[in-house]
């Protein structure tokens, strides 16, 4: 019988707080990840921070819902990450982004060997550099996620990077894709919003068109796409298109709910609006 292939995501996450809604759901990019594989039935593992705080058990909470191991998430000093979110027909404008404790965070002894062992890693955003080049010097397979942040990390031999890219199609996406593979990295998605996404590798370009729907919420499409992207592409060894395509299906599927992931959103707790009431009044919500 042959194995199952184990997929761990490393790195951030957040309460998403929708302060619009009065409303708030577990979200970062390396947790929906871990979340979708989970949900796509893959062997997946979660690898994160989060503080002692009310915070981190509604974060750890979530993790055991969806069927992920609450204890790879570690509890270390400092406090939870918290996104404060204003939100309006689905569009989203962030009013903070407290990356807490986990902003540099490299798992270390069984969990960085899980890591070599892993058939894949995907690394969330605001990774750490030396754990980049820790993975690319040990071979590890993976893939992270740039952002919009694209000159922070030293891309040389990096497997697989995600980035954001402009969503107005004046805007021609190659010079962006040709920077990265300048610097390094093997293949890189630049997803685009509704205007889709593309695909370098190996010196060829390929584009999948987003579907257009009655958006709900695009929190966590692009993680969606990303978790989809990465099963197909990486681990089945679809075709470019197709991999594109059926990422590109999962992310539109992710903006007909709320939340990066199906979810009970939960109301915001006064001690959450008392800990950011000088934040949410400079605001204007």
């Amino acid at each position: 019988m042959s194995r199952s292939p184990t997929l761990i995501a490393v790195g951030d996450n957040c309460l998403d707080v929708y302060l619009s809604k009065d409303r708030m759901a577990v979200g970062g990019n390396a947790l929906n990840v871990a979340v979708q594989w989970m949900r796509a039935g893959l062997k997946t593992r979660y690898f994160g921070l989060v503080g002692p705080d009310p915070e981190g058990d509604v974060v750890r909470t979530a993790l055991c819902r969806a069927g992920l191991d609450p204890d790879d998430c570690e509890v270390r000093p400092g406090s939870t990450a918290v996104t404060l979110l204003l939100e309006r027909d689905g569009d989203r404008r962030f009013l903070l982004e407290d990356l807490g404790v986990g902003l540099g965070y490299v798992p270390e002894g069984a969990h960085y060997a899980a890591l070599l062992a892993a058939d894949w890693v995907h690394l969330g955003t605001h990774s750490a550099p030396e754990l980049v080049r820790a993975l690319v010097r040990d071979g590890a397979r993976f893939s992270v996620d740039v952002s919009t942040h694209h000159d922070l990390l030293d891309l040389e031999g990096v497997p697989l990077v995600f980035a954001s890219g402009p969503e107005d199609p004046s805007e021609r996406v190659e010079p962006l894709l040709s920077r990265f593979r300048e610097r390094g990295a093997q293949a890189t998605v630049v997803t685009c919003g509704s205007r889709g996404a593309f695909l370098e590798a190996g010196g060829t370009v390929t584009p999948v068109r987003a579907r257009r729907v009655e958006v709900v919420d695009t929190c966590g499409a692009g993680d969606s796409f990303i978790a989809r992207f990465i099963a197909l592409w990486a681990i089945e060894r679809r075709a470019d298109a197709e991999a594109l395509r059926g990422a590109a299906d999962a992310a539109t599927n992710t903006c007909l709910h709320e939340g990066g992931f199906p979810q009970p959103l939960l109301p915001i707790p006064s001690w959450l609006l008392d800990k950011y009431a000088e934040v949410i009044a400079a605001g204007e919500v």
